[in-house]
């Protein structure tokens, strides 16, 4: 009997197991198909298609998406012909270049020229093309380059010291995009009257300075100062929107020449949560702002010691030669005195987000590189107001940041220049002298009420009251103190005489009240441009410094512009 059992029980689990390992296989199979199926449709999917199932922020960083096309071709009949371009080119760079480097001496040179200038056997490589879709009257392409090349260059240096030394720059890497503009389109070949390049990106330039027969660091600074001016040179001559034009056909190409286009207005108004750099005691920040990294363009703001929410309230203005393509750079520093200042954050704005004539005012996070946006660290954020006015609008809106006035009557304009120049009777100007605005005027402000203010007494409640100041005339105001409340209502109104409405700043601070003393609770910083250009406005504001906190404003200005001369 056991053994009919022990046959049945057998068989039972054999064919169990025969039925498991099939349905294995089929399920394998299934899988295996399925993969298949996938990867097939993976291997479909265009460019567009994998943008579409995931956004871009998601990718590692070492996936590109590119659009440019190969130019294998391009480079195969570049080396044959690199020995001629070399010859011709050596000495075009080498006539343009030698004057923007003499420009950009540093003081401690008393001379700066090549002695010799070849570009070497090796020729560049084209790694890619785009066509750029911009709907001018014409044809651009961007033509992205690599060269690591073994030229033949010595600079001639001459110290204030009295010292010479040719000095070798050797191991050049570069790495950047080349701009073509082909315009405008004719009828006649080859079709286009002009051709203007730039250089419209440059990724990487590396290179090594050597001095022939001694070595350069016996004289500090002097490599870091010769790479600066050759920084500045390529910055200052090729870098866009600088281009150069050649005529191809005969015409008036001046059209395409670099040219300004209007003006970025800069309110540099603080920063806070800055990333602290000091062990001992607190970052001394301070901020360099441009549009182009050139020492003369670039704007440096004061420094405000032992403070990581730093107040500055200053205002620059640059020259925007290309609204579509540049962008506003902000990079705050730490000031380690005699040391080099060490890099806290930076942030840039690009121009073509900015509606011109609208004073654009936010917060902008600030990173390590701006070129790897990946950055999740919390460095601090900076607040600015951009006003980006095109030249000919200027009378179609308000600026408030002009220094100038529009003149509102003929006789006016008869005795008085353009922007205030003092001509003489025969119309020559005579004296340079312009008029500022001083926005004088009554501010009317409204304390109307806190919301979840955060806790400071033991006891889980507070005693809040709100400190109105006027930073550059040190005015102030207070509330009355509301007992025993998180969301106090006060409805206060409060008038200041504003002599300088647009370089003063409203702040307010939040304290709890106690009896042997007060506890901070956050505060409000405003500038007045908005309630300038507004007139009157009613707005929530988060309180800075603090865990939790909303103040509930209402804001009024009455405005009494007064003139004065300045030289």
């Amino acid at each position: 009997m056991s053994f009919f059992l022990g046959l049945v029980m057998g068989i039972t689990v054999g064919i169990g197991l025969i039925v498991l390992f099939v349905r294995s296989e089929n399920t394998r199979s299934k899988q295996r198909s399925d993969l298949a199926t996938t990867i097939a449709a993976l291997a479909r999917m265009t460019v567009e298609d994998s943008r579409k199932i995931l956004p871009s922020q998601f990718y590692p960083s070492w996936v590109v998406f590119s659009q440019r096309q190969k130019l294998t071709w391009l480079n195969h009949h570049l080396r044959k012909i690199w020995p001629y371009v070399n010859e011709a080119a050596s000495e075009l760079i080498r006539t343009n270049v030698e004057p923007i480097l003499e420009q950009y001496r540093p003081m401690i040179l008393s001379s700066l020229k090549f002695s010799r200038f070849t570009l070497g056997t090796v020729s560049p490589q084209f790694t890619g093309v785009s066509i750029i879709e911009d709907g001018a009257d014409g044809i651009t392409l961007e033509l992205e380059l690599q060269w690591d090349g073994n030229p033949s260059i010595i600079l001639d240096i001459n110290t204030r010291l009295g010292v010479a030394l040719p000095v070798q720059v050797k191991n050049i890497g570069f790495t950047g995009v080349f701009r073509l503009i082909f315009k405008p389109l004719v009828d006649e070949f080859p079709c286009f009257g002009a051709v203007c390049f730039s250089l419209r990106q440059k990724k990487k330039l590396d290179l090594t300075l050597k001095v022939v027969g001694g070595d350069i660091s016996t004289i500090p600074g002097i490599s870091d100062a010769i790479k600066d001016t050759i920084d500045n040179a390529i910055e200052d001559s090729i870098m866009w929107p600088v281009r150069k034009v050649i005529p191809i056909l005969p015409g008036d190409y001046s059209d395409l020449e670099l040219k300004p286009v209007g003006t970025l207005e800069v309110k540099l108004v603080q920063a806070k949560e800055l990333t602290n750099k000091d062990i001992i005691g607190k970052s001394d920040p301070f901020a360099v702002v441009y549009i182009r990294p050139l020492p003369n363009r670039m704007k440096t703001s004061k420094t405000i010691n032992n403070q990581l929410n730093p107040v500055w309230n200053e205002h620059f203005e640059f020259i925007v030669e290309d609204a579509s393509t540049q962008h506003l750079v902000v990079k705050i520093y730490d000031d380690e005195g005699l040391q080099a200042s060490e890099l806290i954050g930076c942030a840039q704005v690009q121009l073509r987000e900015l509606e011109p004539g609208k004073v654009k005012d936010g917060w902008w996070k600030l990173v390590k590189d701006l070129e790897l946006q990946r950055d999740t660290k919390n460095r601090g954020q900076v607040h600015l107001e951009l006003l980006y006015v095109p030249f000919g609008t200027e009378n179609g809106f308000t600026n408030p940041f002009a220094p100038k006035f529009s003149m509102t009557s003929l006789e006016k304009v008869l005795k008085s220049g353009v922007d205030g120049t003092e001509v003489a009777e025969n119309g020559n100007a005579v004296m340079q002298k312009k008029r500022e605005v001083i926005v004088r005027g009554v501010l009317s402000i409204t304390v109307i009420s806190a919301e979840d203010l955060p806790v400071v007494d033991l006891m889980g409640k507070a005693d809040p009251y709100v400190v109105l100041i006027l930073k550059k005339s040190e005015m102030r105001n207070k509330t009355r103190v509301v007992n025993d409340c998180l969301n106090p209502v006060w409805n206060q109104t409060f008038d200041f005489v504003v002599e300088d409405g647009l370089h003063d700043m409203l702040i307010l601070e939040v304290w709890d009240h106690d009896t042997f003393g007060k506890d901070y609770m956050g505060r409000c910083i405003l500038t007045l441009t908005r309630v300038i250009l507004e007139g009157e406005y009613k707005d929530t504001f988060q309180l800075d410094e603090a865990k939790s906190g909303r103040l509930n404003l209402h804001l009024k200005w009455m405005p009494q512009p007064i003139y004065r001369d300045r030289e």
